[in-house]
């Protein structure tokens, strides 16, 4: 096409105030030789070799690149790889493919949950296992795509994470016989008086990326909480592969919906396998309204009443799992809060009827949810800005056992259960702007007190809880001084009962009142 302008002398130009600046540029012709597009997710993987570090989108089976896993699960002759994600997937979803494949030698994760596979293997010492805080672990892959070496944060200060003290290898004959490799023990530093610990920046090799959408030159767009560690991986590994629903061509996807620039895209293949619930959780389809009194008269049920007083109208809010998850169903009237879930949802709404569930759409525990008007969808990495940064109001989460200075131990049992340390010591990092609250039994199955003088647990945070709910007592605790104060107390128990079922000493608050419950 040629452009016709009138022709003006310099005179006229300047009198007429026009003026005209040339520039030529060179511009990608749609028949680039650089062709992104694959055939075959076989083909588009032939270059992992033996030894790499695989990086792994996906949180639990939401934009897991389950297509691209299975091709290279075939490849058995490709071994001793390290994997780098989230959690390993579940039933047969996932990594654990890899897994069984004997193609994995390490697993760099987050969360193992209710994966008993993954758990005995480590446990028997068959795999290395490397646990890493959730946002710690984004983070470290999004400071290497940035060219960052390392970084320091709150996170895990104070902790076996800090210290090593979390094994990543036992022995051939398991737990008993001891550790093989200890865990890597970190540099730390104090800025304006608070510990941080330094955590060095993750590379990868090769990326697996799903993505819902992309054009022949690269550009990713992800749907809803399916964004999680896809982005940040996209951006990291020397060779990122990325499965997509869709493949478009160039110039069909509006600039302003890409979330990942082609820049760090290098093969595409379209996505073969289909997509799975994890935890299809529902709502009825026409809720009665009533509550079943039994059930309301339960312990959980009586914890969850009493931690709903804490939360304000307007707040942001983060509920861990068990018993903080029944928060929400005793806000006060006129209560309206912004639910956050560290996969990636602000504003997250109840479970969906059948009809209406997505698999697209989970929680933090990866059950399917609703999205609320106004709700905002974010990558791993903004969602761990929030927590860390101090942007929640509250964050309200279970524990195995908490201490009298606020010190609080909940992923963990050392030979025995290996649930993994997830979102929590982010959610604990950083107290002083966001309250934390322990909502829990008073004592553990067996009676034994759940709050002790001293955790003897491996700890999620120091010093980081404000206020203890159980179904006997509410405590405040004194995080400066190491102090527990007595606030209130059930309406069916004694001082005394209290005393005896708590394994430390706490301090009776003027305004002691009866709890409401």
């Amino acid at each position: 096409m040629i452009l016709m302008l009138p022709r003006l002398s310099p005179r006229a130009a300047l009198r007429s105030n026009v003026f005209l600046t040339c520039r030529l540029y060179s511009v990608a012709a749609p028949n680039s030789k650089k062709h992104k597009v694959w055939d075959s997710a076989d083909e588009a993987v032939k270059d992992v070799i033996s030894g790499d570090t695989i990086l792994s989108g996906g949180f639990g089976l939401c934009g897991t690149p389950e297509t691209l896993i299975t091709a290279l699960s075939k490849r058995k002759d490709v071994t001793e790889l390290t994997a780098i994600s989230n959690n390993a997937g579940s039933g047969d979803g996932g990594l654990v493919k890899m897994l069984k494949s004997g193609q994995l030698d390490k697993l760099v994760i987050s969360y193992l949950g209710g994966n008993k596979y993954l758990e005995q293997m480590y446990l028997d010492g068959n795999m290395s296992l490397e646990l890493v805080p959730q946002g710690t672990l984004v983070e470290r892959m999004r400071a290497h795509s940035a060219g960052i070496p390392a970084f320091f944060t709150p996170t895990g200060a104070s902790t076996s994470v800090e210290t090593g003290g979390i094994p990543i290898r036992f022995n051939t004959g398991g737990f008993k016989d001891g550790v093989k490799i200890h865990g890597n023990k970190k540099e730390f530093r104090v800025f304006d008086g608070k510990r941080y610990v330094m955590e060095p920046a993750i590379a990868g090799d090769v990326a697996f990326v799903h993505a819902w959408k992309a054009d022949e030159a690269g550009n990713l767009v992800f749907r809803y909480v399916a964004n999680n560690y896809n982005n940040v991986m996209a951006r990291n590994a020397k060779l990122t592969i990325v499965e997509a629903e869709e493949i478009v061509p160039v110039g069909t996807l509006s600039p302003n919906a890409i979330h990942c620039p082609g820049i760090f895209v290098d093969r595409i293949v379209r996505c073969a396998e289909p997509k799975q619930f994890e935890i299809l959780a529902t709502a009825p389809p026409s809720p009665s309204g009533e509550k079943d009194p039994k059930v309301e008269q339960s312990t959980r049920r009586k914890i969850a009443r009493r931690a709903a007083q804490e939360i304000a109208d307007g707040f942001y809010v983060n509920l861990g799992v068990g018993i903080p998850t029944l928060v929400t169903e005793y806000l006060r009237p006129g209560i309206k809060i912004w639910l956050q879930s560290e996969n990636g949802i602000l504003g997250m709404g109840p479970f969906p009827t059948e009809d209406k569930a997505d698999p697209d759409i989970t929680n933090a525990g990866k059950e399917t949810v609703t999205l609320l008007p106004g709700a905002s969808i974010f990558d791993s990495a903004d969602s761990f800005s929030m927590i860390r940064g101090g942007h929640i109001d509250v964050t309200i989460l279970g524990a195995m056992q908490v201490s009298g200075c606020g010190d609080i131990a909940n992923f963990m049992v050392p030979g025995k259960l290996v649930k993994g340390i997830g979102g929590a010591m982010d959610l604990v990092s950083n107290p002083d702007k966001t309250r934390v609250i322990v909502a829990m039994e008073h004592c553990a199955k067996d009676g034994s007190p759940k709050i002790l003088k001293e955790c003897t647990l491996p700890l999620t945070g120091a010093r980081a809880v404000s206020q203890i709910i159980t179904e006997l007592a509410v405590f405040d605790v004194d995080r400066h001084n190491g102090e527990l104060h007595l606030m209130e107390f059930a309406p069916y128990v004694t001082i005394d009962e209290i005393r005896v079922k708590t394994g430390c000493d706490f301090i009776i608050s003027k305004n002691l009142k009866q709890m409401q419950v």
